[in-house]
């Protein structure tokens, strides 16, 4: 029946269609037909028109045949149709064979790059990195390891995780950028299993480090790859010093367990809690440890000096015009600042601040000093403090507590979250202070649930970011924290009072979106961990230090005022400020230029300056001090 509507070519097209979808038989039926088609006709014009060509018309279908065959490989014998047949059958049987081999060749080929592409290959290194696990903190991890082998002749990171391998390659790449001298492979696959961890080669590894999940689950992960890592080593415990990391405290204990003696497990929201309390007490706090902790800049190293050996530590902390002296590691164990009148013995190693592991020189900085500009002592501001938490998480909880632990008795703690004000009530209650905490609920994106404070009256303001509650469309964790900072920085221009804010978000890439003003600042959370990890992955020594550094209480870093250690509007040099900090019992690793706050690229930060700089100190500046709170740690020896 004659389809109507439709045209000739469109019908001869649907016919082809129809025939070719029966099948392989039609497929080899059609491609025979078409080259016969070819090139029969296009022998027989070659054949008629040459020189050369038979005079009889069965030598020249013989000849048509012999060049139609040459084309398409089926032999061309002439003779009795017999002879014609075999030598038909003995061309296809040969061009099934080859066919056969060369498709097997392919297929196996394929299935060969398939499966390097898939990661599923067992690496064959040994003093590499091993990295598990995916999260935003990889690419601070990678790029942290990089900078640090940059130095290095050969070197290795592997990445293994339960994702496409091409993808993970691409995103490093992409984020990371050049790595140098040291070569970044990635494995794919769950690093939970045992047989798939043994992919990455953890047994001769130098440091495995262990990536909490984005996952809410991502803590018992992290404990099931350390029991992996135990299950591929030969004795109780991995080869390689493992470091981990786990948000919630009850899986710390368990981490620790499945890490063995020579893990060391880092608690990411705790740690994180206490950075943005100190950071709300002072600060730019977060620039420096962003600095000691960054491979780019200046960190903690050990060294040696025969020299310095009966030597107080007070001499040590102006013996070198290129770092800075923080401490002891006495018996294996980093003892920061300790007393000024300190022997270094024989077996002590001097930790001190510098730029890598061999630039630390020796050279006497007393006749830098001038104490004559040395300022005089000054009473400790011990006056109540007022704080503005506004948003709620899970870290704002440990927030609260940690602030709490040094806060002045009559300090208050004004929460503005959209949360529950008995569960405020109850992590404030928990930190057992001298404090008061007032909640208010209210939605923090809008103007005016924060039109109603008196923002003057804060000494600062603390920005977390609510997480999306069970039911809730998933959102961009930081959205509402920059949509807050928005309403805050609206609210500044039209008081005209810049607002000491410290913000947490977790990516690294809204840093610049985020509307802060010169006294703001950004704590990263994500990125200060891998940092950590990245630095006790290369010296597992510096875990202690970090440790102290970041406690509760005990010796840390302190931004504080200039004027507390050299005379205000005078030049001096930066041996004098040292000086100063050692008569206070403290050990000065830098400063901050108040007046290049804005306007330089390290928001005038400075760390481990040469001891013979000089300038001119004016009242806004602050002196990077590590110091104790009254509470000295005894001797670890």
């Amino acid at each position: 029946m004659e389809q109507r509507g439709h045209g000739a070519g469109a019908r001869a097209r649907y016919w082809f269609d129809t025939t070719l979808a029966r099948g392989t038989s039609a497929l080899v039926g059609w491609l025979v037909a078409v080259c016969l088609a070819v090139v029969v006709p296009a022998s027989a014009v070659l054949v008629w028109t040459s020189g050369h060509a038979p005079a009889t018309l069965s030598g020249r279908l013989a000849a048509i045949w012999r060049l139609t065959g040459e084309t398409l490989r089926l032999g061309g014998t002439t003779g009795t149709p017999l002879r014609v047949a075999l030598s038909v059958l003995l061309a296809l049987v040969a061009l099934v064979y080859v066919s056969t081999l060369v498709g097997l060749v392919t297929t196996g080929l394929t299935e060969r790059l398939i499966a390097l592409r898939r990661g599923r290959s067992t690496l064959l290194e040994s003093g590499h990195v091993v990295v598990l696990g995916w999260s935003e903190q990889v690419f601070t991890v990678v790029g942290e390891l990089v900078a640090a082998n940059a130095n290095q002749r050969r070197s290795c990171v592997a990445v293994l995780a339960d994702r496409d391998k091409t993808a993970m390659e691409e995103a490093l790449y992409s984020k990371v950028g050049p790595t140098g001298r040291t070569r970044l492979i990635c494995r794919s696959g769950p690093s939970t299993d045992p047989a798939v961890l043994a992919l990455a080669s953890p047994g001769t590894a130098d440091s495995v480090i262990v990536l909490p999940p984005d996952a809410s689950r991502g803590d018992a992960d992290v404990v099931k790859a350390l029991l992996a890592l135990r299950a591929t080593a030969s004795g109780d415990e991995a080869a390689a010093p493992v470091v981990a990391a786990v948000r919630d405290s009850r899986y710390l204990l368990a981490a620790r367990l499945a890490a063995g003696p020579r893990g060391v497990v880092v608690e990411s929201d705790t740690l994180t809690a206490r950075l943005i309390a100190q950071a709300a007490r002072r600060p730019g706090l977060s620039l420096v440890h962003r600095e000691l902790l960054d491979f780019a800049g200046d960190e903690f190293y050990p060294t040696a000096h025969p020299s310095l050996v009966g030597r107080t530590f007070g001499d040590a902390l102006l013996a070198h015009g290129n770092a800075s002296a923080v401490g002891l590691i006495r018996a294996g164990v980093p003892w920061l600042n300790p007393p000024p009148r300190t022997v270094i013995g024989p077996d002590d190693q001097l930790l001190v601040i510098t730029a890598d592991d061999d630039t630390a020189e020796l050279a006497d900085c007393t006749g830098l000093v001038e104490r004559g500009l040395i300022a005089g002592p000054r009473p400790p501001d011990v006056r109540p403090e007022r704080v503005l938490l506004l948003g709620w998480n899970r870290r704002a909880p440990l927030v609260l507590r940690e602030w709490g632990r040094n806060a002045a008795p009559g300090s208050v703690a004004d929460v503005v979250a959209d949360a529950d004000e008995d569960e405020v009530r109850a992590a404030s209650d928990a930190g057992g202070a001298d404090w008061t905490c007032v909640p208010r609920r209210g939605d923090t994106t809008r103007p005016e649930t924060l039109s109603g404070l008196d923002l003057a009256s804060y000494d600062s303001v603390v920005v977390l970011g609510r997480e999306p509650r069970p039911g809730e469309a998933p959102e961009e964790p930081d959205t509402r924290t920059l949509v807050t900072l928005l309403v805050l920085r609206h609210l500044e221009q039209r008081t005209g009072r810049e607002l000491p804010v410290v913000t947490e978000l977790t990516d690294d890439g809204n840093r610049p979106l985020a509307p802060l003003g010169p006294g703001a600042d950004v704590i990263i959370s994500g990125k200060l961990i891998g940092l950590l990890m990245a630095q006790i992955s290369q010296n597992r020594a510096l875990a202690a230090v970090f440790e102290e550094l970041f406690s509760a209480g005990g010796t840390q870093v302190h931004l504080r005022p200039a004027a507390d250690y050299v005379l205000t509007g005078h030049e001096a040099s930066f041996a004098t400020v040292v000086a100063a900090a050692r008569d206070r019992g403290e050990c000065a690793i830098g400063y901050r230029d108040h007046a290049r706050t804005c306007r330089a690229p390290g928001h005038g930060l400075h760390v481990n300056p040469p001891k013979s700089a000089r300038r001119r100190w004016s009242t806004g500046d602050e002196v990077v001090v590590i110091a104790g709170d009254g509470r000295r740690p005894a001797c670890p020896a």
